[in-house]
């Protein structure tokens, strides 16, 4: 409750704004002016606004400051509409307007005297509310129980060309902001319901209206409660009855605050929409790993590279050249691409980076662009998978009048090169060594159905893995025999 003396001081003030409508009231009761049917229905409100305030100083119960304040912006707000008006009423109201508008800023001449709720307003904030707001227009939620504080800001604001949405409650204005844009909301602080503190830490903890702009309003000056508000995430405190210039202000820097953040997310969603294209487009013609390493690395376009330990694998399908001679060409591309799709589900399920399809061959790395632990025990499994696959595939074939496929898949594990290879125009990320023609060479005496491992790929596998007979090659090219295994199983 606000002190003895600042409270008398008050009362004081209201009712000199008391006397000087009583002018007013008579010229209007007696219909010696004839006014405007919008500046009847101003002049109705103020005298009924003077009324409630009069009854309200007879019995100050409760919280007699809110309640006056309210009152108080009530008369000043429909003083200066009708200030607007001013040529078009009966000289007598036209003079008792500035005593009344006047009486409305300052308790009385002294600002000494003054509640210190009003020593900061100024006689000049009364001026005709018609100016131009600073800002574009944005859409406005203002919330207040008080009718006649909603048309007030409604109309103040609604002549910078504002779109103003009101709510009489907390409950309401929820309602409306789950349905509807708004730029900025001027919420009363204290509401029957759910009050205007419980509304904005609803707004802050949703993600959606966090962003959001928050002016609250209130006739109680309570320092505690402004820190409050404001920790608790709204952007501005305005005093009843508040200073309409002031409060323009507040609304113009309230929108472009909106309007920053709204631009950021609409620069943030074409990002991600384009990073999403990206991926999507390019991750037809390269592995997602590749991908991400190209994005999210500044030097990930750079030519060069570094020495990786990876498994290679490389596998084909035995006389498909046989096939693809004797068979109509879009069959030959159904009966590719039914073959080339499954494998490479499975291949990047087991996160292998594919680095080419060489007509029916597929060549893929485990461990590059990123190396993990198991990358030998995962090129394994895929290439048991991919065997396995086969029978559906083939199976399918055989519904569309197709041939059945027979695939070999070679696995060697050993140091390549791995990195962009070519040139500033053209270039691909690849791989390059002796692993990688140690690799070609087992694959091309592994049998149908078979997976041919080296010993290298055996070694490397950190599981129990079942394999054939040891077999020793020379292979063409190559100084050393190699030592391979079939695959026939690994553990689980």
């Amino acid at each position: 409750m606000p002190q003895k003396n600042d409270m008398q001081a008050t009362i004081a003030w209201a009712q000199r704004v008391v006397d000087s409508t009583l002018p007013l009231a008579a010229a209007f009761r007696r219909q010696t002016v004839v006014l405007q049917p919008q500046a009847a229905q101003d002049l109705r409100a103020l005298l009924e606004a003077t009324q409630a305030l009069v009854e309200r100083i007879a019995d100050p119960s409760g919280d007699a400051r809110h309640d006056m304040m309210n009152l108080i912006g009530a008369i000043r707000g429909y003083g200066e509409m009708l200030q607007e008006e001013g040529s078009e009423l009966h000289t007598a109201v036209a003079t008792a307007l500035p005593a009344l508008l006047h009486a409305s800023v300052m308790p009385n001449s002294s600002a000494e005297s003054a509640p210190s709720t009003y020593q900061n307003i100024s006689h000049s904030a009364l001026e005709p509310a018609n100016r131009q707001s600073a800002s574009e227009p944005g859409v406005i939620l203002a919330v207040d129980d008080m009718p006649e504080n909603r048309d007030l800001v409604s109309r103040l604001l609604g002549k910078s060309g504002h779109t103003v949405l009101t709510a009489e409650s907390g409950e309401e204005a929820l309602e409306l902001l789950n349905t509807m844009a708004v730029d900025v909301v001027l919420l009363d602080l204290m509401m029957p319901g759910i009050g205007g503190a419980a509304v904005l830490q609803r707004l802050k903890d949703n993600e959606r209206l966090r962003a959001t702009p928050v002016v609250m309003i209130s006739g109680r000056q309570d320092m505690d409660q402004i820190i409050a508000c404001i920790q608790a995430g709204a952007d501005d405190y305005l005093l009843k009855p508040f200073n309409p210039v002031l409060l323009q202000a507040r609304i113009a820097a309230g929108i472009e605050r909106k309007r920053w953040h709204d631009r950021e997310d609409q620069y943030r969603e074409q990002l991600e929409r384009r990073e999403r294209f990206i991926r999507r487009t390019f991750g037809r013609y390269l592995s997602d790993d590749i991908v991400d390493e190209i994005l999210e690395s500044p030097e990930g376009l750079e030519l060069g590279g570094d020495l990786r330990e990876v498994t290679i694998m490389m596998s084909d399908i035995r006389g498909f050249t046989t096939f693809s001679e004797h068979l109509p060409p879009q069959q030959v591309v159904t009966l590719l691409n039914r073959y080339l799709g499954r494998m490479t589900d499975i291949i990047l399920s087991y996160q292998g980076t594919i680095d080419e399809f060489l007509g029916d061959a597929v060549l893929a790395v485990f461990g590059a662009p990123r190396r993990r632990d198991n990358d030998a025990e995962r090129a394994v499994r895929c290439a048991i998978e991919m065997q396995q696959a086969m029978d559906a595939i083939n199976a399918a074939n055989l519904e569309d009048g197709l041939p059945t496929l027979e695939m070999a898949i070679a696995l060697n594990t050993g140091t390549v090169v791995a990195g962009n290879i070519g040139s500033e125009r053209r270039s691909k990320y690849g791989f390059v060594g002796h692993a990688m023609n140690v690799t070609s060479r087992i694959e091309d005496i592994t049998a149908p159905n078979e997976i041919l491992a080296a010993q290298s790929t055996i070694d490397a596998i950190g599981v129990q893995c079942q394999v054939g007979d040891r077999r020793a090659v020379s292979v063409r090219g190559i100084n050393e025999t190699i030592a391979v295994y079939s695959i026939e199983g690994i553990d689980s």
